[in-house]
């Protein structure tokens, strides 16, 4: 696929959907560093997002190799604007209080484990071993994300309050977990990925048996929002690049 220039496209710009995912989610996470409720999440939120920053490396970095412009992952990350970026719309939402910023994450651990698990068959040898060597985590993640989401859910009246209202809030973007196009199908038919459509009824089922579990109402199909995957973002993913690129855009090329 790489020979061919066009199919070269694709992939690269399905690599960045990947990295740049794992990258403002992880980037949202480590906002959490020294405003966490308890010291032990404060250290745990603080590892996860050192975990989805070194995926986004793997993923960027062969972004890098696969586009041949010479740009490698730092400059991917801190050098492109918020319209070139492809993360999904639910990374770069707010935090919110630490149950919005929980069932976030559980929505997204639990897509990422499904797809990487698909991932170690594809064609492409690289992509094989970046999903064997990042699925470890993401399971870790995914368990302690949902159990997580059962003990606030099912707690106090309070806390399954909140952890409702954030269900209600993100789950518009989930659909976007499952669009399908061009990008995909050329993926899907050079055998190197799978159609994200394929990931939905297991996705539904993973989720549901945990928000059952958390007493918590899955909200009515209504509006999704989608459109990050193909460069459409909210206003947050500026705000988010201004703080997170900032001392590379105002001292270029600096290094430790």
């Amino acid at each position: 696929m790489q020979n061919d220039p066009i199919a070269r496209d694709y992939l690269f710009e399905w690599l960045l959907r990947r990295g740049d995912s794992a990258l403002i989610m992880g980037h949202r996470m480590s906002e959490w560093c020294g405003h966490a409720p308890v010291l032990e999440e404060d250290i745990a939120l603080a590892n996860i997002a050192l975990d989805l920053i070194g995926q986004a490396r793997l993923w960027l970095s062969y972004a890098g190799a696969v586009e041949g412009r010479g740009r490698g992952e730092d400059d991917l990350a801190f050098l492109r604007d918020a319209w070139d970026f492809r993360n999904l719309l639910l990374a770069e939402q707010p935090n919110g209080d630490f149950g919005k910023t929980l069932m976030r994450h559980f929505l997204y651990d639990a897509h990422q484990v499904l797809l990487l698990e698909k991932l170690l068959s594809s064609r492409d040898e690289r992509i094989c071993e970046i999903s064997e060597k990042t699925l470890k985590e993401v399971r870790y993640h995914a368990e302690r994300s949902a159990d997580l989401v059962v003990r606030l859910g099912d707690g106090t009246q309070e806390s399954h309050q909140r952890m409702q209202a954030a269900l209600e809030s993100l789950w518009p973007y989930t659909s976007e977990f499952f669009e399908t196009d061009e990008t995909d199908r050329a993926m899907a038919e050079a055998g190197l990925a799978v159609l994200p459509e394929t990931l939905k009824e297991d996705w539904s089922e993973m989720v549901g048996s945990v928000l059952d579990a958390a007493t918590l109402i899955v909200p009515k199909t209504g509006f999704a929002r989608t459109g990050g995957t193909t460069g459409r973002h909210s206003e947050h993913l500026g705000h988010l690049l201004a703080d997170m690129q900032f001392l590379q855009r105002a001292y270029p090329g600096a290094a430790w």
